[in-house]
């Protein structure tokens, strides 16, 4: 039976819940106070990531604690008010990060991630987005023999697991499809199954289109209050009241605040991260998307240039801008590959949303019929968004979802 639904938030997720909500035949409107795919989704580093099986997890050795604790690093950086803030949040999280609950935490996860790419396709082929995205996997770079080696053997352990599809390159076969990378590298993890975006937010206003094609409505407005009434929601916008039978609350970082005041507390705290575009110098082509795996940051050949993107900032949602980390992580990568002049007027800010046990809520809300959640992503809303529209929606029927999500239920906080 059709219903009337309101899904609040525009980012990936927000959108994929919308598109699948709308193609079961539901009434849906989709609200945000700026167009979809401007907010988190659309900074980040463009990659479906299949590969990523295991969230990240918070260090726990004192030799990586001490490393970053100078608060100079690229991968990250704090500012002391956001931790002091996040305190309780963040300790919960380094709890969650070794051991047996970090393992349980992995299989959860990753009963997600096995999903992104076929929640993906039936999208980006509706949306005729194929020319967006581009398969064939994207490159892990190494400097240090142990690193390496490391990382080599999570990666042959998450083939056994997951699946997980990867190839293993040392110097000459890296630079041999990176020639124009910096010396001093000694081979690569070529993480084969991903799908890369070469405009993340231009994939997600092209699903919102599909959305809005199948009868969806997408309505550009600031959300004031969320009050449930007698059969069903009401939501005050900044364009007028709302009404309907049920909500989605998919606002990442912001979904805090508005659960907040219908009196649900939940633990959430932001990694933010920074972007800038640049050209490139002469005739150097960057071909893949790399990561320098031991210094924190990635570099994208997207449509705006080459992207950089910065690792994490624990940091209050809306404090200030601080661009050090950017400044850092450009001072290394022009080292790494030659980057020419910067192409954005000034650099992108954004914020993801994230949970101390590292997975998304997803599910209904206890004790408040008709409200839904879908937050809580962390550095995965962009690849993880088609997989979590597809399962709440299955939930939001009545369905037996197709992955058992028991354990993305806000209640276990």
């Amino acid at each position: 039976m059709a219903r009337n639904i309101i899904v609040l938030g525009a980012g990936m997720v927000g959108v994929s819940v919308a598109w699948h909500l709308v193609r079961r035949g539901h009434d849906v409107t989709l609200v945000d106070r700026r167009e979809p795919g401007l907010e988190t989704s659309f900074g980040n580093a463009g990659i479906i990531q299949r590969e990523a099986v295991r969230p990240y997890a918070f260090p726990r050795d004192i030799g990586t604690l001490l490393r970053v604790l100078p608060n100079r690093k690229v991968d990250i950086r704090y500012r002391p008010t956001g931790m002091m803030n996040a305190a309780g949040p963040l300790l919960n999280y380094w709890l969650n990060s070794s051991g047996k609950r970090y393992e349980r935490i992995v299989n959860e996860w990753a009963s997600l991630i096995m999903r992104c790419q076929d929640a993906h396709a039936p999208m980006i082929e509706a949306a005729g987005a194929e020319a967006l995205v581009r398969k064939g996997g994207w490159l892990e770079l190494y400097r240090t023999r142990k690193e390496f080696e490391e990382r080599q053997e999570t990666a042959r352990e998450n083939h056994e697991r997951f699946g997980v599809e990867y190839e293993v390159l040392d110097a000459e076969a890296l630079y041999a499809k990176e020639p124009h990378l910096g010396k001093g590298l000694i081979g690569a993890i070529y993480w084969t199954q991903p799908w890369m975006v070469s405009d993340p937010g231009g994939l997600v206003q092209a699903y919102a289109r599909s959305f809005a094609e199948q009868g969806g409505r997408v309505m550009q407005a600031s959300v004031e209050d969320v009050l449930q009434i007698e059969g069903g929601w009401r939501v005050n916008t900044s364009e007028g009241p709302l009404e309907a039978d049920e909500v989605v609350v998919a606002l990442g970082p912001w979904a805090g605040e508005l659960l907040g005041r219908l009196g649900m507390k939940v633990p959430l705290f932001v990694k933010r991260g920074y972007h800038m575009h640049y050209s490139a110098e002469g005739e150097a082509k960057l071909n893949h998307w790399v990561m320098d795996a031991e210094k924190g940051f990635l570099l994208e050949p997207m449509r705006a240039g080459i992207r950089l993107t910065t690792g994490a900032e624990l940091a209050d949602l809306e404090s200030p801008p601080q661009y050090k980390q950017l400044a850092a992580a450009e001072k290394v990568a022009r080292k790494l590959f030659p980057l020419g002049k910067r192409r954005d007027s000034q650099p992108w800010k954004g914020a993801r949303p994230c949970l101390p046990d590292m997975k998304p809520v997803i599910g209904p809300a206890p004790n408040m019929e008709g409200l839904w959640l879908a937050f809580g992503h962390g550095h995965q809303g962009f690849t993880l968004g088609p997989a979590t529209g597809e399962l709440l929606a299955q939930m939001m029927d009545g369905e037996e979802p197709a992955v058992d999500m028991a354990p993305f239920r806000v209640d276990r906080f």
